[in-house]
Order: structure tokens, then C-alpha cells, then sequence
């Protein structure tokens, strides 16, 4: 007997492949009646590009100002995306919208940050998709890879359609 599915986390990744992600984090929601949490990681600045910004950008509260707005403006990307998406859906199907709980961008490193929420939250299944990168990387070689191999919870991978 499969375990009862209470909480989904969905990641996004804001490509054009998140919202078929979404359309089945969404299903399993309606269908099992758990709580939904959407997820998106903001890839942590590396220790150049750290070093760079304090170069040129002497005031430390400018400094920490403009790396805020780095995660305020991909936060309202992600919630531009969540309009589109539920504004799409059947009036029946735009209930599934309330079984949200939490929308979350947070600068980290994706797949950790991924696995810690999931943790954190307790969640039962995370669902997120693939996406082509490049000419021969998949996002399925990064991301979802490492997550798939760490993860104590059922992940679910969606393909491009």
C-alpha cells in the first residue's frame, strides 16, 4: 500500500518545461487533498562574484540592497508565473490554488536546498521538471540528478512534453 501523499513541494526552475511540472504537482494535489509548496532556488552568487560586487560597490547596505533585489525580482517573477498559470485553469480547477501553503525563493545551492525543504516541511513527494540546457546537459544531469539520487521522498521528474 503507497504511503498517503499530505505534502507536495514543487520546484521550479521558471523554464518553459515549470509549468507542466506544475500541471501535475497541481493534479496531485487536487486528487489527494495535500497541501502544495512551491519552491524556487536562486543560484547562490560564487565567492568571484562576491568579491566582484564588493569591488565596485563600496556601501555595504547598497551592496546587501542590490543582492535583495535579486531575489525580490525573480520572487515576483515566480509569482507572475503562479498567475499565469492558475488563471489558465478551469473555475474547478482553480481551487486547487488554496491547497497552497507556501511560495519560497531562496538563495542556496538548488539541489540542497531542494532536499532541506523537502525535509523541513515534511513533505511526501517533490515533483519538478526536466529541462534541455546546452547541447547535451540536461537539467536531469544536475539538479533533478542529484536530487533523485539523495532524496528519502518519491521524486517525481517531468519530461518536456
Amino acid at each position: 500500500m503507497p504511503a498517503e501523499v499530505r505534502n507536495i513541494l514543487y520546484c521550479t526552475d521558471l523554464s518553459e518545461n515549470a509549468d507542466v511540472a506544475l500541471r501535475y504537482a497541481a493534479y496531485l494535489a487536487k486528487l489527494t487533498g495535500a497541501d502544495l509548496h512551491v519552491l524556487h532556488v536562486v543560484e547562490e552568487l560564487s565567492s568571484d562574484a562576491r568579491v566582484t560586487i564588493e569591488a565596485f560597490v563600496m556601501d555595504a547596505g547598497k551592496r546587501h540592497e542590490a543582492l535583495q533585489e535579486r531575489v525580490e525580482k525573480v520572487r515576483a517573477e515566480v509569482m507572475k508565473q503562479q498567475d499565469a498559470f492558475w488563471s489558465d485553469q478551469s473555475k474547478k480547477d482553480q481551487k486547487t490554488r488554496n491547497q497552497i501553503k507556501s511560495v519560497d525563493v531562496i538563495e542556496s545551492y538548488p539541489a540542497e536546498q531542494i532536499l532541506k525543504t523537502s525535509v523541513k516541511l515534511g513533505c511526501d513527494l517533490i515533483v519538478m521538471g526536466a529541462h534541455e540546457k546546452g547541447l547535451s546537459h540536461t537539467f536531469l544531469g544536475g539538479v533533478a540528478k542529484s536530487v533523485l539520487r539523495r532524496s528519502r521522498v518519491p521524486t517525481l521528474i517531468v519530461p518536456l512534453p
